[in-house]
C-alpha cells in the first residue's frame, strides 16, 4: 500500500445500520476505502476472494457462525488479508477464538470510532493491537480451561451446559433421566472441580469452556 493506494477494507456485519455507519466513517478517511460489505460467513468468504481486501473489520457473532469462523476460511483463500475483529463480545473464549482465527485486533464496539480508525491503520501496516502479555495470558487461561474440561465427566458436562441454559435441577433430571438427588450429586461435584456454586458462575464457567456460547 501506498500513499496513492488507500487500505482496502471490507466489513462483515449483519447490522445494516452498523455496517453503514463504519462504511461512513472509514469512507470519511484519506487514506482507506470500504470496498464491500457482507453480512454472514459465507457471503464474507466470496465476497473477500472478489475483492481482495487488505484488511476485514467483522463482528464476532454472525447468523451463521462467527468472525473467527469467517476469519479462518478468509486467510485461507486470501493469507496476505489483516482481519479486526469488532464487537460486543467481551470473553477470553471470543478474544482466543479470533487470536487463533489470525486476527492482528479485537475491539469492542464501545470503543470510539477514531479508535476504530487508528486500528485499521496499525493492522494495515502490519501491526498488532494482541500485545504478547495479552496473548500469554489468553493462552494460559486457555490452557487452565482445558485442564479443567478435562476433569469433568461427560454427565458433568452437560449438567454445566443445562444448568448455563437456566434449566432447572428438576428439568435437568427429566432431560436426563436421572434423579434429582443425582443432579444434585454431579452439581456438588462441579463446584468442587471448578468452583461453580450459583447459575450465573455455571454460565461464566461454561461459556469459558466453550460448552454454551
Amino acid at each position: 500500500m501506498t500513499a496513492s493506494s488507500p487500505t482496502r477494507v471490507l466489513i462483515v456485519e449483519d447490522h445494516q445500520v452498523v455496517a453503514d455507519g463504519l462504511s461512513a466513517l472509514i469512507n470519511d478517511q484519506g487514506d482507506m476505502t470500504v470496498v464491500g460489505t457482507a453480512g454472514s460467513v459465507s457471503d464474507s468468504i466470496v465476497r473477500a476472494t472478489e475483492l481482495m481486501p487488505d484488511v476485514v473489520l467483522m463482528d464476532f457473532r454472525l447468523g451463521d457462525g462467527t468472525g473467527a469462523d469467517a476469519g479462518t476460511a478468509i486467510r485461507q483463500v486470501r493469507p496476505e488479508t489483516k482481519l479486526i475483529v469488532l464487537t460486543r463480545e467481551d470473553s477470553d473464549a471470543a478474544r482466543f477464538a479470533a487470536l487463533e482465527a489470525g486476527a492482528s485486533a479485537f475491539i469492542h464496539k464501545s470503543r470510539a470510532a477514531q479508535d476504530v480508525v487508528e486500528a485499521i491503520r496499525v493492522v494495515a501496516g502490519g501491526g498488532s493491537l494482541f500485545t504478547p502479555r495479552a496473548i500469554a495470558t489468553l493462552l494460559n487461561k486457555r490452557r487452565e480451561a482445558d485442564s479443567q474440561f478435562e476433569r469433568l465427566t461427560p454427565r458433568e458436562k452437560e449438567v454445566l451446559r443445562l444448568m448455563a441454559e437456566g434449566t432447572s435441577s428438576r428439568e435437568i433430571a427429566d432431560k436426563l433421566g436421572i434423579t434429582y438427588t443425582t443432579v444434585r450429586t454431579h452439581i456438588r461435584s462441579l463446584g468442587s472441580k471448578l468452583g461453580v456454586h450459583s447459575k450465573l458462575e455455571a454460565i461464566v464457567k461454561a461459556r469459558e469452556l466453550a460448552l454454551v456460547e
